[in-house]
């Protein structure tokens, strides 16, 4: 039978994948610069301190609830890249983009379901 997870843990995984999702952030903005070069290793720097805050996150998600479904959830995060990318580069969210987002998010409810 299904067993709905706690608002509090959904919450906190939605922002532990908003946090991952930052890492798409910097690389690409480092991808804009030479390799090596200060501002190339600034935004490396934040790429992996950002994914040490993620993993400290995760460790937090797998002591409440099961890997299965934290796994599942997971998929959210390119829900977060999609909208960073459009409202921190600009670039366009294609009509192609939201059947995708729309398939990923069928197929989380689905699965949830059956757990």
């Amino acid at each position: 039978m299904y067993k709905a997870l706690p608002r509090g843990i959904i919450f906190f995984m939605m922002l532990a994948f908003a946090v991952y999702a930052l890492t798409g952030v910097f690389s690409k903005m480092a991808s804009g610069y030479p390799s090596f070069s200060s501002p190339y290793l600034v935004y490396l720097g934040g790429c992996i301190a950002v994914l040490g805050i993620y993993a400290i996150m995760w460790q937090i998600i797998l002591k409440n609830i099961p890997l299965s479904t934290a796994f599942l959830w997971k998929n959210i995060s390119l829900v977060f890249c999609l909208l960073y990318s459009r409202f921190l580069f600009g670039e366009a969210i294609t009509f192609n983009n939201i059947i995708g987002i729309g398939v990923i998010m069928a197929g989380l409810c689905l699965i949830s379901r059956e757990e």
